[in-house]
């Protein structure tokens, strides 16, 4: 009995899917204060089975310390950017999962969090229990974000989707593996999260922001400088704008192609240049420039005896003038004969 409870029990295992497992993706440059902290944090998530850190290009000893944390540590020579720092990370994390199994969703977590990072948890069932393609995490009691940068991307969001987050720019995300290739390439600069969330929502993918136990944020707004805050405009909005003008442009795309005489195929119909790979005599006489025996007899111009042309009314007149003239001379002469003077 043991062994048949065993047996069916294995076998209900074998039938179950197999669970969405969770890789976080730790964005680090410089952070060797706090990496060792956010690296175990993040290993204590339930579901999450692979932490990576993107040591982009630091100065510091943040790849030791966090190897030494239990992390996969791949290096960038030089600081990159946040952007390709994730695209890299994405890319490893694609390699390392087990072929036949789902592939892996991504948390996106920032090196500076440190054992904030644990609040992050509820992210996670968000995204395997499919609720949401992509759930991004309130902070700080979830109020809304403050600034022109939020407004503009909170705004831009708002136009898509009819839907206004309160947090737009939240760097702590959760998402599947299909929303974060619907994004790619990212966005550059502070673009990254506006551009992610409108690629994804064009995608036609769900979005969602859940609020998390996380009171602590990696880059205070009073640090900012006003330098700073206008980098971090521009980069929001050239991404809205990227955005905006390739929507642009495959509606019009779409548009165009729908108005094809040809019913929107991209393929233009050829003619065959052989008269003979015609399929009825019908098709033969209705291409143009083909015409069939029976037309060919009939277009043909009969042959008919040519006449001369009459003279024309001008030629007559001066013929008759000419033979009124003769036989007046010839009078005068017959006269001038006959008379003996």
């Amino acid at each position: 009995m043991r062994r048949r409870r065993s047996s069916g029990a294995q076998a209900r295992a074998a039938d179950a899917p197999a669970e969405t497992q969770v890789a976080a993706l730790i964005l680090a440059h410089d952070q060797a204060r706090r990496i060792a902290a956010t690296v175990r944090a993040a290993r204590a998530i339930p579901g999450v089975d692979l932490v990576l850190v993107v040591d982009d290009g630091s100065t510091d000893n943040t790849q030791d310390l966090a190897r030494k944390a239990g992390a996969v540590v791949v290096r960038h020579s030089h600081h990159r950017g946040r952007a390709e720092a994730a695209e890299t990370g994405a890319s490893v994390i694609a390699m390392r999962d087990e072929p036949g199994a789902p592939p892996r969703a991504i948390l996106l977590l920032d090196g500076a969090l440190g054992n904030y990072a644990i609040g992050a948890a509820q992210l996670v069932p968000a995204v395997t229990e499919s609720v949401a393609d992509l759930a991004i995490a309130l902070t700080v009691g979830g109020k809304t974000a403050e600034g022109l940068s939020s407004a503009a991307a909170r705004k831009a969001i708002e136009r898509a989707s009819h839907w206004v987050p309160r947090q737009p720019l939240s760097r702590i995300r959760c998402m599947t593996r299909e929303a974060l290739e619907a994004a790619m390439p990212l966005a550059r600069g502070d673009g990254l999260e506006v551009g992610m969330t409108l690629d994804v929502l064009h995608a036609g993918l769900l979005v969602s922001e859940v609020e998390c136990e996380i009171r602590h944020k990696p880059i205070r707004k009073a640090k900012r400088t006003p330098t700073q805050r206008l980098k971090r405009l521009r980069d929001v909005q050239l991404a809205i704008g990227a955005r905006r003008a390739r929507a642009m442009v495959s509606t019009t795309t779409g548009a165009v192609v729908n108005a094809l005489p040809f019913g929107g195929s991209t393929e233009i119909p050829t003619r065959s240049a052989d008269p003979a790979e015609a399929t009825t005599p019908a098709a033969k006489a209705e291409a143009p420039g083909e015409p069939t025996p029976a037309s060919a007899d009939k277009s043909a111009p009969k042959k008919t005896a040519t006449k001369r042309k009459p003279a024309t009314p001008k030629a007559a007149g001066t013929a008759k003038a000419a033979g009124a003239k003769k036989p007046a001379a010839t009078k005068k002469k017959s006269a001038s004969a006959k008379d003996p003077t």
